[in-house]
């Protein structure tokens, strides 16, 4: 704690290590993990994301290896395109959870295109720590998961989800629910990539025959099984939906990050009222 000099007892609140560590203080902790990475994106200029989920586990030489090599193809590819648009503020980057396995795949593919590439990784007992592949001044390490999530969801215009365990299985579904309920105002691009693996781990068609959900939330995303098939599904679909007309952004939010807004309707709201 910052003492002053006359009055050893006194000291300014946000220097008292002790106090920011504290249990009464976790709202300043939640707060800084929005305010932190903001930061850093208004810096570095990044306004949208493409994001790569997948296991930790895969590595080159293991038995799925092969998408290892192949999410690291397709980062590059987008890398490449999102370098070459004119007009834009650094969009489409790639973000990753910033750990191993397709993480790491993800970010080398960026750095091989020669573009930066977003880590956004989280402290946990085993397998997740940061890959040498991030640029560093958008490497970010999380304590709160829902915080974590937040940066995943609110700049992400695109996702493509790898094979993966239970924290694929997590990510994916909560974009799948508020792509669903449209609880985010913005169209979110769903690339599962294998889709042998995806079929057997997880029967979409058979919640959609038993009632759970609509049979249109089948459409919510697509398959591809090679690098260019789903790099063109997301360079169509981000074309289509961000990019024809191009968007005409006040200057002031033209360098800042693109937070989606959204669905939140009020007392007295309109069915299309949004919120940040």
């Amino acid at each position: 704690m910052h003492r002053h000099p006359g009055h050893p007892s006194c000291g300014v609140a946000y220097k008292n290590r002790e106090f920011l560590d504290s249990p009464d203080a976790r709202a300043l902790r939640i707060l800084s993990e929005y305010l932190e990475p903001y930061s850093h994106f208004r810096r570095e200029k990044v306004r949208d994301t493409v994001v790569f989920f997948g296991s930790a586990r895969l590595k080159e030489d293991s038995p799925l290896g092969r998408y290892y090599e192949e999410a690291r193809t397709l980062a590059r590819l987008v890398t490449e395109w999102s370098e070459g648009i004119r007009n834009s503020s650094r969009r489409f980057v790639v973000c990753t959870g910033g750990g191993p396995g397709i993480m790491e795949a993800a970010n080398r593919g960026a750095r091989e295109a020669g573009g930066k590439s977003v880590g956004l990784n989280i402290g946990l007992p085993f397998e997740q720590f940061p890959n040498p592949y991030i640029s560093p001044e958008l490497c970010f390490e999380f304590h709160y998961f829902f915080m974590r999530k937040f940066w995943f969801a609110y700049l992400a215009k695109a996702l493509v989800v790898f094979p993966g365990g239970f924290g694929t299985l997590d990510e994916l579904m909560e974009m799948l629910t508020l792509t669903q309920t449209q609880k985010l105002a913005k169209k979110i691009i769903i690339v599962l990539y294998g889709t042998s693996y995806w079929k057997e781990v997880v029967n979409f068609e058979a919640l959609a025959r038993q009632g759970m959900i609509s049979p249109e939330d089948l459409e919510l995303f697509e398959y591809a099984d090679d690098p260019d098939t789903a790099f063109s599904i997301l360079r169509d679909g981000l074309t289509r939906l961000y990019m024809e007309p191009p968007a005409l952004l006040p200057e002031h939010e033209r360098e800042t990050p693109a937070i989606a807004k959204s669905r939140i309707p009020g007392p007295g709201a309109g069915p299309g009222a949004t919120a940040t």
